[in-house]
């Protein structure tokens, strides 16, 4: 499976939260609000489509809206293929902090 960058594993995760709601600026001000850093629209962009090019996320457009001035959303989810991914990623991560923690202990025991 292909792996995800931190960027991308931190975009799709934004994704899985917003559900019906993952659009381009929720993304970007989810993920501000989320590590207090602000994300430029360009960042999370280049994510979504390399997220969608590998399958982890489909897009659609929505319903166009007054408060957007009649412009349209384009709406993503995560795909099953997606879920797999970050299933995945938190499993090898999971492994490795383990790792390093128990020798971490071990260290501060000699």
């Amino acid at each position: 499976m292909d792996t995800l960058s931190r960027r991308e594993e931190q975009v799709l995760l934004a994704v899985w939260e917003l559900q019906d709601n993952a659009y381009l600026l929720a993304i970007k001000e989810y993920l501000s609000q989320i590590i207090s850093k602000d994300w430029s629209v360009g960042i999370i962009h280049k994510p979504l489509l390399k997220l969608e090019k590998k399958g982890f996320i489909a897009s659609s457009i929505g319903e166009a809206t007054a408060k957007r001035g009649g412009r349209r959303k384009k709406l993503y989810k995560v795909t099953s293929l997606g879920i797999d991914a970050l299933k995945e990623l938190k499993a090898e991560q999971d492994t490795i902090w383990k790792n390093f923690l128990s020798r971490e202990v071990l260290k501060e025991v000699k």
